[in-house]
């Protein structure tokens, strides 16, 4: 890696995810052998919003690397509730730890923080906007499973909010995979990210109907309509449960098909899908160890 921060996919290319995917895999295949590497650092957590699996796999991650975490705990616990702006929060955070993995709601938070601070900060999810981690585990699990190169891809679900997916199509565009977003019209792609991959000289293929593309695609990557993030009750509501998948549906696709989900899910994944061999998303989520262990290894390397 050759950045003090990882606050967006657009600022990866190939060669930088090649290389934490690469060393993820040395972990995967060797774990001990990384067990003591980062000794005596700490990491800081700084999860302004929920989180289960990117907040526990980090703290998984440093731990398992021979460091330590030091957590913020939540927003009401925390000086926040007294007013506390995110900048002095940082400002005082990065002389407890040697990195900060910031989760907030607001989108740009995590560069903007980055603006504050001299240790690296990894954006773990701002509001709509990045989260580049779970893209590089995301990449890791489909290299695992299809391979990124000539790769068919159908991305679908909350395309609008879905920070997952606007990092994960950016990165993308690094290697020769062909794109299929599907979503309802009101949660396309923003104007902004179909403007980034139209610059990065992807083709935008768009879809209301998933059996347009099924029958093509290597990976089907799933995500949640998100709730949280809409300003109107009655717009969720609208679309809420509008693309579900189950065993019927995947009779079209092919018998190769992986299936993703950054997680968490609510009713869009058929239960039933989970015991068939297209199911990688417990997989992708168990991948978050070894991907951050990696990331974070190379973000605290001595000769940076």
């Amino acid at each position: 890696m050759r950045h003090d921060h990882l606050i967006s996919a657009n600022q990866l290319t190939r060669e930088d995810i090649e290389a934490v995917l690469d060393r993820a895999a040395d972990i995967a295949d060797d774990p001990a052998a990384f067990r003591e590497r980062r000794a005596g650092s700490v990491l800081a957590l700084c999860f302004f919003e929920p989180s289960t699996r990117t907040k526990m796999s980090f703290d998984t991650a440093m731990k398992r690397l021979g460091g330590d975490t030091t957590d913020m705990g939540s927003v009401e616990s925390s000086s926040v509730k007294k007013g506390e702006s995110l900048a002095d929060t940082i400002r005082v955070i990065e002389g407890y730890g040697d990195a900060i993995v910031l989760r907030h709601p607001s989108e740009g938070a995590a560069k903007m923080a980055a603006e504050f601070t001299d240790v690296p900060i990894v954006n773990a999810g701002d509001g709509a906007g990045q989260h580049p981690s779970q893209t590089l585990l995301d990449l890791f699990t489909i290299r695992e499973n299809a391979g990124l190169d000539d790769l068919t891809i159908g991305i679908m679900g909350d395309l609008k909010y879905g920070r997952t997916v606007h990092s994960l199509s950016m990165a993308l565009t690094n290697f020769d995979a062909r794109q299929h977003f599907i979503s309802p019209e009101s949660l396309r792609l923003p104007r902004g990210v179909r403007f980034d991959l139209h610059e990065a000289g992807a083709q935008v293929r768009e879809h209301t109907e998933l059996e347009e593309v099924l029958g093509d695609l290597d990976v089907l990557y799933v995500t949640r309509i998100q709730r949280e993030r809409f300003p109107d009750e009655n717009e969720y509501h609208k679309v809420a449960g509008e693309y579900q998948i189950d065993l019927d549906t995947l009779e079209a696709a092919s018998d190769d098909l992986t299936v993703m989900h950054p997680l968490p899910r609510v009713d869009e994944i058929a239960p039933e899908i989970d015991d068939t061999t297209h199911a990688k998303y417990f997989e992708q989520a168990h991948n978050g160890v070894p991907v951050r262990m990696a990331l974070l290894d190379a973000l605290l390397e001595d000769d940076r």
